[in-house]
């Protein structure tokens, strides 16, 4: 029988699931360009205790590369997560598509305040994106969520027939009045 988990414990191997997993060891790399693929599922962002997509499949390629005094990485990423409508509710996927470079260093500490360059100190091994992806991808989904189905029509939803029913009815009639006011300064216009 095992003894019951702490609550730390339980972070503790998220951690290092997210680390394992994005960390690349990039000084047994030759110098050039190495490429790594990641599919991105929704695990990745409950890693985060991110909880705003019902679903997710994207795939996330990085591009790390190695220079003599530094590294160039550049990840791009394209795919859907599935996200409920800020309108109706009912959940759709979302196309996100997203592109970050970076720019590793080294230096005396770590230092990740610049959003387009990474200092990591002198005889670090290995650099770990798990961050980044994350960032970048949240980033890429639009603020307002709007299912497609609601600007072609093809959406059928007991909230939007709700929402339809309690627009206001606007009646425009035609009319030939103007008012006065407005002819005058017209004819200060015409009348040079």
């Amino acid at each position: 029988m095992h003894p019951p988990l702490e609550a730390g414990t339980q972070t503790l191997s998220v951690e290092m699931m997210k680390l394992k997993e994005f960390n690349i060891p990039f000084s047994g790399l030759k110098l050039g360009k190495h490429e790594f693929v990641y599919e991105i599922e929704n695990a990745f962002f409950e890693s985060f205790d991110y909880q705003e997509f019902n679903g997710a499949s994207i795939q996330v390629k990085a591009i790390l590369e190695k220079m003599s005094t530094m590294m160039e990485l550049k990840i791009k990423a394209k795919g859907t997560v599935n996200v409920d409508c800020d309108l109706t509710g009912e959940p759709y996927d979302q196309p996100i598509s997203s592109d970050l470079h970076l720019v590793v260093k080294f230096g005396e500490e770590y230092n990740d305040e610049d959003d387009e360059i990474l200092i990591i100190p002198h005889g670090e091994y290995q650099i770990n994106v798990a961050q980044y992806i994350y960032e970048m991808l949240v980033l890429a989904v639009p603020q307002k969520r709007v299912h497609p189905g609601i600007a072609d029509g093809t959406l059928k939803s007991d909230i939007l027939e709700k929402l339809e029913e309690l627009q206001p009815k606007e009646k425009k009639e035609p009319t030939d009045k103007t008012d006065p006011r407005w002819d005058d300064l017209k004819k200060l216009l015409t009348d040079k």
